[in-house]
């Protein structure tokens, strides 16, 4: 059985790989289809789930609530995360003339509340701050986060995409740490391995959760030359670890990083979701890793 890990001092316990519920609406599942699915990663191991308001035109956490409505107890075994602050230009809110972010306290405090009722819960585990906002009042974000856990609507608080300096700042103003930032890495794209990013959560001892490992499926299907050599330096990598498939070699990958991050899972076939847990048994030496990392950058260490 998979562990728990506690991704921050202070913070929740996680399964150690996430399922990703970011495609729901376009699974093509019956509500009851939806609970299935939901229990089986749960049998697998992956209790922590990760949602966003804006996911599927609004509709996915609504499609996950009508699952967790069918047996509420199952909420119990499992850490829901979403997210708030994109406002995107969508039928469901026709006066809005672009994208945009919004951190005010109002919208954060709609945004619970809208998350809340569509997911048929009665508190998030934890709420993340979608991407970096120009506008952001640290002052008045932290005002929201401690009303939101005074009132028990959310348990924790977090990040998602922010640079190093980003978190610095809302961490300021807070009495309770950040629990997480959730960003984007896998072997075509890792720059929070450089950036400082990944080295302030390693600092402070709170793990990253990992967004695209796979890299929107670009590893598989690409024919540019840098993944081309990633590919192929994976598939050797796969043939000397005993790996089944890249898959997992590149989730063992991105979890090899000393900030440990948590991988989130986008599949919604439980198949793919049972193999990519099997990476958890995998474990890449240095020397693999930075060959990973030759393969991408297209030239060798400085």
């Amino acid at each position: 059985m998979m562990s728990k890990t506690t991704i921050a001092p202070q913070g929740p316990e996680f399964s150690q790989m996430v399922q990703g519920y970011w495609r729901l609406a376009d699974w093509g599942m019956s509500p009851q289809q939806r609970l299935t699915f939901l229990k089986q990663h749960i049998e697998l191991g992956i209790t922590t789930v990760d949602h966003a308001d804006i996911y599927g035109n609004y509709e996915c956490e609504q499609l996950f609530g009508e699952a967790l409505k069918l047996d509420p107890s199952v909420r119990e075994q499992i850490e829901i995360v979403t997210k708030c602050d994109i406002n995107l230009c969508s039928d469901k809110f026709p006066d809005r003339k672009v994208n945009h972010y919004d951190t005010s306290a109002a919208h954060i405090y709609d945004s619970v509340n809208n998350s809340l009722a569509r997911l048929n819960v009665e508190q998030l585990d934890v709420l993340l701050i979608h991407r970096p906002d120009v506008l952001m009042d640290a002052d008045e974000v932290a005002q929201a986060f401690q009303e939101l856990h005074k009132i028990g609507k959310v348990k924790h608080f977090g990040v998602s995409n922010f640079s190093a300096s980003q978190f610095s700042l809302l961490q300021s103003r807070l009495s309770k740490s950040l629990v997480t930032n959730q960003v984007e890495i896998n072997p075509l794209n890792f720059e929070v391995a450089h950036d400082g990013t990944l080295d302030q959560l390693q600092q402070a001892r709170i793990q990253p959760m990992a967004w695209s490992c796979l890299a929107k499926g670009e590893i598989f299907s690409g024919n540019s030359e840098q993944i081309q050599r990633v590919r192929k330096e994976l598939e050797a990598i796969r043939d000397e670890i005993g790996a089944q498939t890249i898959d997992q070699v590149i989730y063992a990958w991105v979890m090899r990083l000393p900030s440990k991050p948590v991988p989130i899972i986008g599949s919604g076939k439980i198949e793919r979701v049972a193999n990519a847990v099997k990476a958890l048994q995998l474990e890449l030496s240095r020397e693999q890793w930075y060959r990973v990392w030759v393969a991408a950058k297209g030239h060798g260490v400085p």
